[in-house]
Formats: C-alpha cells, structure tokens, sequence
C-alpha cells in the first residue's frame, strides 16, 4: 500500500516538470535561430540573439506557448553560422535533424540564408529570414520564407529616391561581387537608373571582394567618372571605409545606401563622415510610435543602445512563427506533422501588424509590405525621411 501510495505521489510531482509517469516527456516546442555570432558582422548575430531572448521572456512569463487551450514550454536553439554560408548549411542540418526544431528564424544575410534555404525546404522545415532581400532565398521553396522587403522593390525604390531628390542623372555604384546580396541589389539598383536615366547613365559601377578594405583605387575611378552620387548597398563594417575613403580623396558628393546600413555599428565607425546620408531600411527607430517605440525602449534600457533594423526584424519573425504555431490549433508531437501545420498557418498569414508594418504573405513567403528611407541626423540618429509602398 506504501508503494502504491508514494508511485502516486510521484507522478504528481513528476508531472508538475513536464513529465507523465509512463515516461513520455511533454511536448516542448524547439524554434531554431542561425545567426552569425562571430564572424564578418557579429553585431548583426547579437541584435538577433537579443530579440530572441526578449521574447522567450514573454512566453516564460505567460506560462508558456498557448496552442489549443494548451500551454507548452518553448526552448530556443540558438547556433552560430559564423557569418559563413557552409557553416549556416551546417547548423541548419543540424537544429533539423538532430534538434528536431519545428521552425527556423534566420539566417540573416542572403549569402547564408540562400544556401541554408535549401536545406530547410529539402527537409521540409518551415524557415523565416527576418533580413535577406535576395529574391533567391524563397525562389520555388514552398517551406521558406522572409520578414522584409525583396531587392527588386529596395533598388527601384532607391533610384527613384535619388532621381526625385536630388535630380542627378549620372551614378557610380560600388559593392561586393562576391557577396549575393550587395551583388544583387547592385543589378537590380543598376537596371532601374539606367530605366530612368538611360542607357549609361551608371557612370561607374566598381566591384571589390569581401573583407578587402582599401577601395582608394575603385573610388578614385568613380570620382573621375562624373558621378553626381555614389550607391553602396555594403555592410555596416564595410560602410564606415567606404565613406571615409571617399572623403579622404575629395568625394563631396551624396553616398546613399541601403537596408544593410541599418546597423547602429554604421554610425559608432563611420561617425559624422556619416551625418546627412541616406538609406533605405525596414523602420525608422528615431521617432517611433506605439508597440514599435515600447519594444525599442525595453531593448534599449536592457541592451544600452537603440536596435537596428535586424532585431526588429526578429522580433516580428518570432511574432510571425508564434502566429502561425498558434493558428495550428495543437502540437501533436510529431515533428514532420507539425512542421507542415505551420508552414501552411504560416502561408495563410493576412495582415500581421509588426513593429516593421503591416505583413501579408504571398505565394513566394514574400511579405508585402512598405519600406522608409532614414536620414543619419546631426546627432547620428535613424531619423525617418520617407515612407515608400509597393
């Protein structure tokens, strides 16, 4: 009767840590996120890494992830890709396969995001990039999707911000070729000025190779180009060079970028060679309102500093992830099941009102939504200039 009594008592106590008696453990939900931790831009790995943790927060504090009237524990497995492609394949195989996460947040950057796409859409795991514009990343990947704006909208948009701006009709573009975002976005920045201004118009159209960092060669050719602006869709470490090289060889000229500036990192390396540029991003956090002012003033009285477009982003792919693990109705517990469910709920998403605006997927897991171009203010602020829709 001793034994029987005190089985009992057991099982209580183990069912009040998740556990049934007959040894099953409770369905605990796993979100992956790839990020680079370390590597060419590891303050883009920390804005991720940040957000992640915010939201945790949240769920632990409700009690856990409510899934059909049930509340179930949720664990991050955060894996450093080292801002490298092969490396982002790599931990993509593993939060799948041995994980055995149900969702994956990141990579950031299309040169990890692309090739780590393929592998989550070939094992059939839903994946979001909060920050890759690269249209490659959810080309004909039913399983991937992404959190921002595509390239094909960003570079238009920044042509056509300068033409009404400035009025300039000569260009010179500078980027990284053998990086697939920058590379990208510099075709699709190309085809759309030329479209405008006509054929030659991109006077100069300079490419160097990643972690180079004299550019006074390719600088010097655009200066003699005749470019009346200089388009540089770079990293935050790369930015800071760029544009103080350009000075220091007499460039006196706008230099405009693009959503890859977002870092607060461009402005504390590049300083006031920064003030009065522009750039195009996902949110302007000079000024912000509503839900978007509230998560920056936790992030920055946490963190010690403004986030950049990068955690923002996060914060409204976790809110996208949560959503759609909800609209699921239940975890069953199978892994393949489950995965499935939610990249389904994830494609029906109508309407989700982020930090970063408003989100409707499309076939493609593009999201339609707007995007704004920021000045660097006088006190190397992200001040919003212009809002531009599709």
């Amino acid at each position: 009767m001793r034994k029987g009594l005190f089985f009992i008592v057991s099982c209580l106590v183990i069912g009040l840590i998740f556990t049934s008696c007959d040894g099953r453990k409770a369905k605990t939900i796993k979100i992956g996120i790839n990020a680079p931790m370390t590597g060419d831009i590891p303050k883009v790995g920390e804005g991720t890494k940040f957000a992640g943790e915010m939201w945790l927060e949240d769920i632990k504090a409700a009690g856990g992830l409510e899934v059909g009237g049930k509340k179930y524990p949720v664990e991050i497995v955060l894996e450093d890709n080292e801002s490298k492609a092969e490396s982002a394949v790599k931990v993509n195989t593993k939060m799948i396969t041995e994980d055995e996460v149900l969702f994956i947040v990141g990579p950031q950057s299309s040169k990890q995001a692309i090739p780590a796409g393929e592998v989550a859409n070939n094992y059939k795991t839903p994946m979001i990039s909060p920050w890759s514009t690269n249209p490659d990343t959810t080309k004909d990947r039913p399983f991937v999707f992404r959190g921002c704006f595509l390239d094909p909208f960003q570079g238009p948009l920044l042509a056509n911000f300068i033409k009404e701006e400035f009025g300039f009709s000569k260009a010179a573009v500078l980027y990284d070729v053998a990086s697939d975002y920058p590379k990208g976005l510099a075709e699709f920045f190309k085809e759309a000025w030329e479209k405008v201004n006509g054929p030659g118009s991109v006077v100069a159209f300079e490419s160097f190779t990643t972690k180079d960092a004299d550019f006074s060669s390719q600088l010097t050719k655009i200066i003699k180009s005749g470019a009346e602006v200089l388009f540089t869709p770079q990293y935050y470490n790369e930015v800071a060079l760029i544009v103080q090289q350009a000075h220091e060889l007499g460039w006196n000229k706008p230099i405009v970028g693009s959503d890859s500036w977002g870092s607060a990192e461009t402005v504390e390396l590049c300083g006031k060679d920064c003030y009065g540029l522009f750039f195009s991003t996902h949110y302007a956090a000079a000024g912000a309102k509503g839900a978007t002012k509230a998560f920056i003033d936790r992030y920055n009285k946490k963190h010690g500093y403004v986030p950049d477009d990068v955690a923002a982003l996060t914060w409204d792919a976790l809110g996208l992830v949560q959503t759609a693990i909800q609209s699921c109705g239940k975890i069953t517990g199978n892994v393949e099941k489950d995965r499935q469910c939610i990249r389904d709920a994830m494609a029906k998403i109508k309407e989700f009102d982020g930090i970063t605006g408003k989100m409707t997927f499309t076939e493609d897991g593009d999201p339609i939504k707007c995007a704004v171009v920021v000045r660097i203010s006088d006190k190397g602020e992200y001040e919003f200039y212009k809002g531009v829709c599709p």
